[in-house]
């Protein structure tokens, strides 16, 4: 047992050795600890659906942490949307078939030191990210932020770095009920949160809308700014209280820590003055927009630093692996698509002529595509902006998702066929258009199962065939009631 009575002894040196990087991450984390008079400290992982979980400590723990881990149980990685425990984990193997999950045991969270935030809307608080394993050393392989990893060395060994940006919209609204009631406290939560909109929408872009939300976006931005998030802009959207965040590109798995940091962040600065933020995609309030993750995306020559992604040739406006790379990820569309819209709601953005893709195609700056290809001959700035995503999406899986497609598509040296100038005409292949649609393409994926592992997508299938089931049989929508409730 560890005196300290946290973790396990020795666990960081024995089975996840930290980087140099790492190590003087956490020397200059203790010392800001000491230095800014630190009480308590989050220790954070992204479960499967990118949601945050952990445990906080207080500070002083924080050095035997950084030696040993933290134990977590395992059943959190067993979990649904409404934070349902889907497997059955008093069986053996937790229900999924692995002796380390027997009887809701602990896994061992690691934190990278390198991720150390001082949380500015928190009196003396801090936050750092960990990555989850096994107590007999194994990485859990259900772990999204390691899978990411996996996928990012392959691309590493093939001579790249992933080099992302994001654009991600949401909603604030003001709270007018935020129904913490008994009746309310169930599980699944009883009815969503009654909300009023911040602004009336529909001006898309202008400054008397913007200067409407200048108050809290300015928060957001001082807030965001003070945790080293890389934030270029903060803007309105189409949809009342709809608002866009972008950050500048970030390679690797730094850019998807940045997106759970910034997602958890924005709804606790929100919820502290009185607003609820949202990143469903499409909420059931009137005049709402579907809400999207558009995420930018290109290739770095580790060996020399260029865009791998930029043309030398006027007739293409990537270069040969560019264009190979984004037929990987039109061929693979359909059965990647769960990895970059997880959930139900989440299909229901893809509509023609909705500025949301609707068909798996491509163009050249055309907003309507699945892939807007931006940049053109000698521009170092070339990359693909795929469109596909919702805000709600995990962003390890989403990266996975764009990885191993993009990377098959190089492999085999694949050829994404023309642009289009109409992405909403008939004939082109549909995306799904249902989460159950989504569900059998991965199902079918020998791609996914040959990378991911057959036992990864049973696990996420598995979790989400369970909320389907829920959707279809448990809960009466608002549309049956709608729909039925007086003419029958």
């Amino acid at each position: 047992m560890n005196p300290a009575g946290v973790g396990r002894s020795g666990f960081v040196e024995r089975h996840a050795p930290w980087t140099p990087a790492q190590h003087e991450a956490a020397r200059a984390a203790l010392a800001l600890v000491a230095e800014r008079n630190i009480k308590t400290v989050r220790l954070a992982f992204a479960d499967q659906h990118g949601i945050l979980r952990g445990k906080t400590i207080v500070a002083d723990l924080l050095p035997s942490i950084f030696r040993n881990g933290c134990g977590m149980t395992t059943t959190l990685l067993s979990k649904d949307t409404s934070h349902r425990t889907v497997y059955p984990v008093w069986s053996g193997g937790g229900g999924i078939g692995m002796s380390e999950m027997t009887g809701a045991s602990d896994f061992v969270a690691v934190p990278d030191p390198t991720t150390f935030r001082v949380l500015p809307w928190v009196d003396h608080s801090a936050w750092v990210l960990c990555d989850a394993y096994f107590q007999n050393g194994e990485p859990v392989p259900f772990s999204s932020r390691y899978q990411c990893a996996q996928q990012l060395q392959r691309l590493g060994a093939a001579g790249y770095d992933y080099l992302v940006g994001v654009e991600l919209e949401f909603y604030v609204y003001r709270m007018q009920n935020s129904r913490h009631t008994i009746a309310d406290s169930a599980t699944p939560a009883g009815p969503a949160p009654e909300v009023l909109p911040l602004s009336r929408g529909f001006q898309y872009l202008t400054e008397t809308r913007y200067d409407e939300l200048d108050p809290i976006l300015d928060r957001l931005r001082e807030d965001l700014l003070a945790l080293g998030l890389p934030v270029r802009t903060l803007e309105v959207e189409f949809g009342p209280s709809q608002c866009e965040l972008t950050f500048g590109p970030v390679a690797g798995v730094a850019a998807a820590d940045n997106v759970v940091l910034a997602r958890s962040a924005i709804k606790q600065i929100c919820r502290r003055l009185g607003l609820h933020a949202t990143f469903m995609c499409r909420p059931a309030l009137p005049g709402a927009m579907s809400s999207g993750w558009h995420l930018h995306q290109s290739l770095i020559e580790r060996s020399s630093g260029r865009n791998a992604f930029m043309s030398t040739q006027d007739e293409l406006p990537l270069s040969a692996d560019g264009m190979a790379f984004m037929a990987g990820l039109l061929r693979h569309a359909r059965e990647s698509s769960l990895l970059a819209v997880p959930t139900i709601n989440g299909y229901k953005r893809f509509r023609p002529f909705s500025l949301a893709p609707n068909n798996i195609v491509w163009g050249r700056d055309n907003r309507g595509a699945m892939l807007r290809v931006i940049g053109g001959t000698d521009d170092p700035a070339s990359h693909i902006e795929n469109r596909i995503g919702e805000s709600a999406a995990n962003p390890y899986l989403y990266f996975v998702s764009q990885i191993v497609s993009g990377l098959a598509g190089m492999e085999q040296q694949l050829d994404p066929g023309p642009a289009v100038d109409t992405p909403y005409a008939p004939g082109s292949e549909l995306l799904p258009r249902s989460l159950v649609e989504a569900v059998a393409a991965l199902r079918g994926s020998t791609l996914f199962e040959a990378q991911l592992g057959r036992r990864f997508i049973d696990y996420l299938l598995t979790i989400k065939e369970f909320e389907l089931h829920r959707f279809l049989s448990d809960e009466v929508t608002d549309w049956e009631q709608r729909e039925y409730f007086d003419v029958f």
